[in-house]
Order: structure tokens, then sequence, then C-alpha cells
């Protein structure tokens, strides 16, 4: 009977653990909706931005007035790594900062050797680990993702604008996750700074010698509509990269809490087998007991 006992405290711990997950992944199912409407409206507002000013900055001859497009030697690097605030999201965290040592270990091995690699760290998680492990961390900002607004990560994007002007950092990188899906979520390491020249010449199919550009009229002029426009774009970049974290976080959490709850349900049936089993021996046992008994007795 110990034994019954067991399986029926082992039931009711699971059952308990099925209501916490079903209810985290109601929660991030919430959430997500809300993250994943606002990435979606912002998404093609930020690649078109983008694109203009590439193709803008690419023109401007005068490297004062377009500084965020000067292209250095990358001798001091700056990684931002976007994680979470909370775990229980399967392998979102982990796959970041898989990324972000895969990129000091491959694409700049060497800075990271002689200690010019430094990490800017947005999530919890990611400033937990970097930390812990005696990284070169100058800021983290895990208090963003409590009040997600443009407002809040402008004042971050400032700060990554003015440490690439005074020459601290020769290149910014982003890594994240962006957002596809509810259940699937892509890497992304994402040139911020300087802004990333236009793609190489792109050509039609039928004449692949005729060069393909865009053509803007300037009111009042190149340079201001650029040194205007630059500032803008950037914030806009990184508000995009954080909302995308965001939702890609919930729709992870929602897929592993989904997943959980499956489990704890599959779980839990064949814990209840198991009790009806030790049940039907036990009442088994007993009536052998009491039939031997009784045939002691008429001996």
């Amino acid at each position: 009977m110990a034994g019954l006992k067991e399986v029926r405290i082992r039931i009711a711990s699971v059952k308990s653990t099925q209501q916490i997950t079903n209810a985290m992944k109601m929660v991030a199912a919430s959430k997500l909706r809300r993250a994943q409407m606002a990435i979606i409206k912002l998404r093609p507002y930020a690649a078109k931005l983008r694109d203009i000013l590439q193709n803008l900055s690419a023109t401007v001859d005068n490297s004062d007035e377009n500084v965020f497009s000067q292209q250095r030697k990358p001798e001091k690097i700056l990684i931002v790594v976007i994680t979470s605030n909370r775990g229980l999201c399967g392998a979102f965290n982990s796959n970041i900062i898989k990324m972000a040592l895969h990129l000091t270990a491959t694409t700049y091995q060497q800075q990271f050797q002689q200690n010019n690699v430094s990490f800017m760290t947005i999530g919890r998680k990611g400033t937990e680990y970097f930390r812990k492990r005696k990284y070169n961390v100058i800021e983290s900002h895990d208090e963003l993702f409590d009040q997600l607004t443009f407002a809040n990560t402008a004042i971050h994007a400032e700060k990554l604008m003015k440490s690439f002007a005074t020459k601290e950092f020769d290149r910014i990188d982003l890594v994240y996750n962006q957002f596809k899906n509810a259940a699937v979520q892509r890497l992304i390491v994402e040139q911020y700074l300087p802004i990333a020249p236009p793609q190489d010449t792109q050509v039609t199919p039928v004449t692949p010698s005729i060069k393909v550009e865009s053509d803007y009229i300037f009111e009042p002029d190149k340079e201001t509509i650029v040194t205007e426009l630059i500032p803008k774009t950037l914030r806009i970049q990184l508000f995009k990269a954080v909302l995308d974290s965001f939702a890609s976080e919930q729709g992870a959490r929602m897929t592993a809490m989904n997943k959980a709850t499956e489990n704890a349900k599959d779980l839990i049936r064949d814990l209840n087998i198991s009790y009806n089993k030790a049940r039907q021996n036990a009442i088994t046992n007993a009536i052998l007991e009491i039939v031997s008994g009784a045939e002691a007795l008429k001996g």
C-alpha cells in the first residue's frame, strides 16, 4: 500500500505541474498575439527605411556628414546579445548565447584574443551567463523588457551611435532571434554599425549588363536628409530587433509549455495505469490471503 500512496502523490504532483504549464502557455499565447502584431506592423517600415538609407548613405562623399557609414578596420568590437529575462522557453536563450560565442571564436577570433571584444546584454539570461564567465560586459539592460517602448529602446540606440561615432568601437553587431512564427525562430547576426553598404550591383535577368539603381529626388539636399535619417533609422532597427526577440521568446515559451503540458498528460496516463495495476495486485493478494486463511482454518 505504501507503493500506492507514492503513486497517488506523484499523480497529484504532475497534475499540479500540468496546471502551471498550461497557465504559462495561455499567458505566453496572450503576450504573443500583441507582440506579433507589433513586429508585423513595424517590420515592413523598418526594412524599407533601411534599404533607402543604405542607398543614400553609399552616395554621400562627405564622411563627416556620414560618420555612421565609415568602414573602419574592425579592431574593437561590440556584440549586443538580446536574450530574455525568464527561462522555460526551450533552447531560445542557449541558441543565442551559442551564436554569440561562435561569433567570437570565428569572425572575431583575433580581436577576442586581444581582449577587444565587448558585450552589451539585453535580457537577464545573457547577462548572467557572460558575467558569470568573466566576459567583458560593459552594459546590461535587463529592465528593458519590463517597459518595452520605442522611447526606452531609443536611449540605448543613442549610446551605441555615440560609442561608434567617438571610435570607442569600430563595429557593432546584434545577435538575436527573429520571429517567424510561434514555433520557428531564426538566429540573426546583424551588422548594426557601420551601416552596411547596399548589395552588389543588381541586374535584370533579361539584360544582365544593365545596372538597376534607385532614383530619388532630394529636398532640401541629400546630406541633410541622410544626416536626419540615419539616427532615426538606427533607433528603429534596434527597436525592431528587440521586438523580434520578444515575440520570439513568447512563441518559444508557448511551444515549450504546450509540449510540457502534453508530456504531463502522457505521464499522468501512464501513472494511472501503474496505479490501477498496483491496486489490482493489492486486491488480488488480499483475496488470496483470505482464501488461504480460510483453507488453513478448515484444515
